[in-house]
């Protein structure tokens, strides 16, 4: 608790952390999340990029099966056939 208060006192002050900053340490380990992140970008992208093709098979696939689906229960019904189009509330469709 008494480390957790120090430190926040510590880094509160900007020019402490100005100087903090222009040391080596930092900025190397910022160098190397710098890296990291451009790294993670990167791959995401390319992994995006071999995933689009097999996304739009599937959605194609989706797509025809659904409709079939629906051909098969016979839809799109005949205009006035369907249920809740334009039938009085309880009658016979």
């Amino acid at each position: 608790m008494a480390l957790r208060r120090l430190l926040l006192a510590l880094l509160g002050s900007p020019r402490l952390v100005e100087k903090l900053s222009e040391s080596r340490p930092i900025r190397a380990a910022a160098r190397l999340t710098a890296a990291a992140i451009t790294r993670g970008q990167l791959g995401a992208r390319q992994a995006t990029r071999g995933l689009a093709p097999r996304l739009l098979r599937l959605r194609d696939a989706f797509l025809r099966e659904l409709k079939d689906g629906a051909r098969e229960r016979g839809w799109p019904w005949p205009p006035g056939r369907g249920p809740g189009r334009g039938g009085r509330p309880g009658a016979a469709p």
